[in-house]
C-alpha cells in the first residue's frame, strides 16, 4: 500500500510517499480501506520532531480516518461486516491507504455525512466532546472561551457548545475569521487577540463575567491571560501547545477565583478510554450531526501524494475547517 513517511523533522517538504506492506489487524482490531484522512496539529506537531507517537503506535502519521471495513483480527466483538461505512480515531497511521485500528475506536458514519466529510469528524469530535462535556462539565447557560476558532477543533467546538446552550466567545486572529466565526458558525463574542487584549474585551461583552470554561489550544503563551479571564468557578481546559510548554501560573488567582486548570491529550490514551470516549461520541454529537446542529466543515482535499501540499496549506493557517487527503 501506499503511505506517507516523515523522512526528518522539518517543513513539510519531509513527508514523502512509500509503497509498504499492509498492516494486518491484530486482536481486537479491524482492517479499514481509508477513503480520507484528517490533518491535525498533532501531525504537524510529528512533523516537526515535536510529537513522537505514543509506544506501539504507527509511526505514520493521521490520527483520523473514513472508510470501509476490509477485515478483522481475532476476537473483534463489535458487530461490523466487511464493507460497512466508517469513521476511526488512531494514534497514527491514518496517511496510508489502509490501517489497522482497535474496533473500540471504530464508528459507523453520523446519517447523512457522505464518506470523505466524515473523515473530519472523529478526531476533533472526540476532543472537543471528552473536554468541553466529559471533563469541564459545561452547562447551558455557561460561557464557553475557545481559542482558535476556524481550525477544526474550534469550529467543532462552537458548534457543540452552542448546541448544549453554552453563550460562546471565541478568539481568531483577523477581522475576516471573526466576521466567520460569528456569522458562519455562531459564536455570540468573536474577539481578534492580534488587536485587543481578549480577557478585557470578553468581560466588556460579556456584561463583566469571565469564560466559566476555556477551551485551550496555545498553552503557556496564554495561561496568565486565561487565567484572568476565567470566572469564579471557572475551569480551564488546556489541550494544546501551541505556545509552548512552560509558563508562570499564579495560584493565588486560582485560589481567588476557586478555579481549576487541567490538561488533557487524547491520542496517548488506553484503547478503553478511548472507546469510552467514542462511544459518547456516537450517542450524544452523531444525532446533532444528523439533525443539522453540528456541520462537519472542510476546508479543502488534497490526494494523498500532495501530503506536503497539504501541510503547507495547513501551516498557512488560511483554511477555516478540516484538511483532507483523499486515498
Amino acid at each position: 500500500m501506499k503511505a506517507v513517511y516523515i523522512s526528518k523533522p522539518g517543513g513539510p517538504e519531509v513527508l514523502e510517499v512509500r509503497e509498504v506492506e499492509a498492516p494486518v489487524p491484530g486482536q481486537g482490531e479491524v482492517l479499514i480501506d481509508v477513503v480520507a484522512a484528517g490533518l491535525n496539529r498533532a501531525d504537524v506537531q510529528q512533523r516537526r520532531g515535536f510529537y513522537p507517537p505514543p509506544p506501539g503506535a504507527s509511526e505514520i502519521p493521521g490520527l483520523e480516518v473514513s472508510g470501509r471495513i476490509a477485515g478483522f483480527g481475532p476476537g473483534v466483538s463489535k458487530p461490523f461486516s466487511v464493507g460497512d461505512k466508517v469513521v476511526a480515531l488512531l494514534a497514527g497511521g491514518g496517511y496510508a491507504q489502509q490501517v489497522a485500528v482497535p474496533a473500540e475506536q471504530v464508528l459507523r458514519l453520523p446519517e447523512g455525512v457522505d464518506l470523505v466529510t466524515a473523515a473530519s469528524l472523529p478526531e476533533v469530535a472526540a476532543t472537543v466532546y471528552s473536554n468541553l462535556v466529559m471533563t469541564a462539565q459545561l452547562q447551558p447557560g455557561e460561557t464557553v472561551l475557545i481559542h482558535g476558532a476556524t481550525g477544526g477543533i474550534g469550529t467543532m467546538a462552537i458548534q457543540l457548545a452552542k448546541a448544549y446552550g453554552a453563550k460562546v466567545a471565541t478568539t481568531a486572529g483577523t477581522e475576516e475569521k471573526v466576521s466567520t466565526a460569528k456569522a458562519f458558525l455562531g459564536a455570540d463574542i468573536a474577539i481578534n487577540y492580534a488587536e485587543e487584549d481578549f480577557p478585557e474585551s470578553l468581560r466588556r461583552q460579556n456584561g463583566g463575567k469571565g469564560a466559566d470554561v476555556i477551551l485551550d489550544v496555545v498553552g503557556a503563551k496564554y495561561l496568565k491571560q486565561n487565567i484572568d479571564a476565567l470566572a469564579e468557578y471557572g475551569r480551564l481546559v488546556v489541550i494544546g501547545l501551541q505556545g509552548g510548554t512552560k509558563g508562570e501560573l499564579d495560584l493565588g488567582e486560582l485560589l481567588k477565583k476557586r478555579a481549576a486548570v487541567v490538561a488533557t491529550a487524547l491520542r496517548p490514551r488506553p484503547v478503553a478510554e478511548k472507546g469510552a470516549i467514542m462511544n459518547e461520541v456516537r450517542d450524544h454529537v452523531w444525532p446533532l450531526v444528523a439533525e443539522g446542529r453540528i456541520h462537519p466543515l472542510v476546508a479543502r482535499t488534497f490526494p494523498l501524494d500532495q501530503a506536503g501540499a497539504a501541510h503547507e496549506y495547513f501551516d498557512s493557517g488560511d483554511h477555516v475547517g478540516k484538511v483532507l487527503l483523499v486515498m
